[in-house]
């Protein structure tokens, strides 16, 4: 399915400097990720524990869509959304920047 550019410019990446990680109690795949955006600070909760603990996701800054429709996942509210990529084999990295740039900046 092809989505229009206009489509493509409704949705908001930028990139998140995570300043937070915790595995949420309870899950045995969540974790809670407090992202700073530079003017803001989210929330995000993604199922990453089985490639990443949250200690080594704190202090990366990742791409992030912010306009996804919010919904809870075991009752903590995401606010965004981490981008991530994964192969045939089920890895899973999640994306960053290949240079340091300022949290906040639009991924075009």
């Amino acid at each position: 399915m092809e989505i229009s550019f206009e489509e493509f410019q409704k949705l908001d990446f930028r990139v998140g400097k995570i300043i937070e990680a915790n595995q949420i109690s309870g899950s045995r795949n969540l974790i809670r990720m407090i992202v700073d955006f530079g003017t803001e600070k989210r929330q995000a909760v993604a199922g990453l524990l089985q490639w990443y603990k949250p200690e080594e996701l704190a202090g990366r800054k990742c791409a992030f869509l912010l306009n996804l429709q919010r919904r809870k996942l075991m009752g903590i509210e995401s606010q965004c959304m981490i981008l991530a990529a994964e192969d045939e084999k089920g890895n899973v990295i999640v994306l960053q920047p290949e240079r340091d740039i300022a949290e906040g900046s639009k991924i075009h």
